[in-house]
C-alpha cells in the first residue's frame, strides 16, 4: 500500500522541474516593473480590452486578457509576502496600483468618448462576482505560480491570463465611471479584487509550499500579524462572493423550476401560450394566452399549479393577448368598416364621373369653336352646356344642350338658318337652344 502511495505522490512532485530558485526570483521582480516594453504593452491591452468589451467581442477581449501584463505585480506580491521581501513587496504594490490607476483612465478616457455607450453581454458578464470567480481566480493563480516556477511553462501561463481575466473587468469599472452607472464600476471593481486577492493568495501558498528562501529576518510576532492580515483580507473578500454565488444558485434553481412550470401551462384548456418571460432576481414570471378568455378562477388555477414545482412564492402574471370571442368581435366591425369604405368609395367615384363630365362639357365647347370657325369665321366665341327642361308636357325633364355663340359683325339670317342646322346635325339634338350675342 504503502509503494502505491508513494508512486502517486511521485507524480505529482515537482522538485525535478523546478526552475533554479534566483531565476525564479529574477523573473518575479522583472515582471512587476511597468517600464519600457511591459508599460507600452499594458497600454495596448487597455486600448484592446475596451475596444473588445464595447464591441462585444469575446476574441478580442480573449486577446487582451493574453497579452495584458497585470499577472506580474500581482505575483510579486504574493512573492514577497512569502518571502518577507519588504522592498520588492512596496515595488509591486506601488508598479500594480500605477498599472490599477492607468488602466481606469485609459478606459474611462475611452468610453467617455466612444458613440457606442451600450452595455452589451461582455460587460455585463464582469458585473456580478460570485464564489465561482473567487475558485477560478485561486485555481488559475496556482497554475500559474507553479508554471513560473517550473521549467516547463508551456502554454500555462497565456491559459491563466485567460482563466484569471484581470484586464476585462477593469476597463469594465472605467466604463462604469464614464457614464455614471457606478453599479457597474463597483461589481467590476469587486471581480477584479476577487482576481488579484486570490491570485497573490495562490502565489503565497505555492512560494511557502516550494520553500523559497526567505529574503529578510522576520519576527514570529510579525509572522503572525501578517498571517491574521491575510485571513483577514480573504474574509473580507469572500464573504460577499459566497452571498452573490447563494444568489446565483437560488436564481438557477427558480430558472429551471420556472421553465418546468412554464412547460406544463403550455396549453391550458382551450387557450395556449403565446409568450412568456421569467425574471430569476424578482422571482417574477409573465404569461400571455391566446384562445378563449380566462376567467379569473382559470388564472387562480394557473397560479396554483406552480406550487407543484416548488415557485408557490413567485409572482405570476397572466395576461391576455388574444382571445378568440374578440377575433370574432374584430371581424365584426372589420366588415363593416370595410363596407362603408366601399360605399364611400363608390359614392367618390359617382363625383368625380359628374365631375367629369361637366369638364367634357366645358370644353366641347372650344371644340365646337374650332369647328364652326372654319366655316362662318365671324364667330370669335362659344359657350357649351348641358341643361335639365322642366315643361308641364314632360313626364321627365330632358335634357336639353345650350350653344350661346360670340360673333364679332353681323350674321345673315341665312347664315344662321345654315349654322343652326349644322348644329343640330353635329349635336344629333334637334332641341338644341342656339343664342347669338
Amino acid at each position: 500500500m504503502r509503494n502505491i502511495i508513494s508512486k502517486i505522490l511521485h507524480f505529482f512532485n515537482l522538485e525535478s522541474e523546478l526552475e533554479n530558485q534566483d531565476s525564479v526570483y529574477e523573473e518575479i521582480k522583472k515582471g512587476i516593473i511597468f517600464k519600457g516594453t511591459n508599460l507600452w504593452i499594458l497600454i495596448f491591452a487597455i486600448i484592446v480590452a475596451s475596444v473588445g468589451l464595447n464591441m462585444n467581442s469575446t476574441a478580442v477581449i480573449i486577446g487582451a486578457m493574453l497579452i495584458s501584463p497585470l499577472m506580474g505585480p500581482i505575483t510579486g506580491i504574493g512573492y514577497s509576502i512569502a518571502t518577507y521581501d519588504l522592498d520588492l513587496f512596496r515595488k509591486s504594490v506601488k508598479n500594480f496600483s500605477f498599472a490599477i490607476l492607468a488602466s481606469l483612465i485609459a478606459s474611462t478616457a475611452y468610453f467617455a468618448l466612444s458613440p457606442i455607450s451600450t452595455a452589451h453581454s461582455e460587460l455585463l458578464a464582469r458585473t456580478s462576482p460570485t464564489i465561482y470567480d473567487v475558485l477560478i481566480a485561486l485555481f488559475g493563480g496556482l497554475a500559474g505560480v507553479v508554471a513560473i516556477s517550473s521549467k516547463q511553462k508551456g502554454n500555462v501561463i497565456p491559459g491563466v491570463a485567460i482563466a484569471t481575466a484581470l484586464m476585462p473587468p477593469l476597463c469594465t469599472a472605467g466604463y462604469g465611471l464614464a457614464t455614471g452607472q457606478f453599479v457597474y464600476f463597483f461589481g467590476a471593481f469587486y471581480l477584479f479584487t476577487i482576481n488579484t486577492i486570490f491570485i497573490a493568495i495562490a502565489s503565497v501558498w505555492v512560494s511557502q509550499l516550494l520553500k523559497f528562501p526567505i529574503r529578510s529576518i522576520v519576527g514570529e510576532g510579525k509572522k503572525k500579524k501578517i498571517n491574521r492580515a491575510i485571513t483577514l483580507v480573504i474574509v473580507i473578500v469572500l464573504l460577499p462572493s459566497i452571498f452573490f454565488g447563494y444568489k446565483l444558485v437560488k436564481q438557477e434553481e427558480f430558472l429551471q423550476r420556472a421553465n418546468q412550470y412554464v412547460s406544463n401551462v403550455s396549453l391550458f384548456e382551450e387557450n395556449y401560450l403565446l409568450k412568456y418571460d421569467i425574471d430569476a432576481k424578482s422571482n417574477k414570471i409573465t404569461l400571455v394566452y391566446g384562445g378563449s378568455r380566462l376567467s379569473e378562477n382559470q388564472k387562480n388555477e394557473l397560479v396554483k399549479k406552480s406550487t407543484d414545482f416548488n415557485i408557490e412564492n413567485a409572482t405570476i402574471l397572466i395576461e391576455q393577448g388574444l382571445a378568440l370571442n374578440d377575433i370574432d368581435d374584430k371581424n365584426i366591425e372589420l366588415f363593416k368598416l370595410k363596407e362603408q369604405i366601399i360605399n364611400l368609395n363608390t359614392a367618390l367615384n359617382k363625383k368625380n364621373m359628374e365631375l367629369d363630365s361637366i369638364l367634357i362639357q366645358q370644353k366641347f365647347g372650344q371644340t365646337l369653336l374650332s369647328e364652326i370657325k372654319t366655316i362662318f369665321p365671324q364667330i370669335q366665341g362659344c359657350l357649351y352646356s348641358e341643361s335639365l327642361n322642366f315643361n308641364d308636357t314632360f313626364t321627365s325633364p330632358q335634357i336639353t344642350p345650350v350653344v350661346i355663340l360670340s360673333v364679332k359683325s353681323r350674321i345673315q339670317d341665312a347664315d344662321k338658318t345654315k349654322l343652326n342646322n349644322w348644329l343640330r346635325q353635329r349635336l344629333k339634338n334637334n332641341s338644341v337652344k342656339i343664342y347669338y350675342e
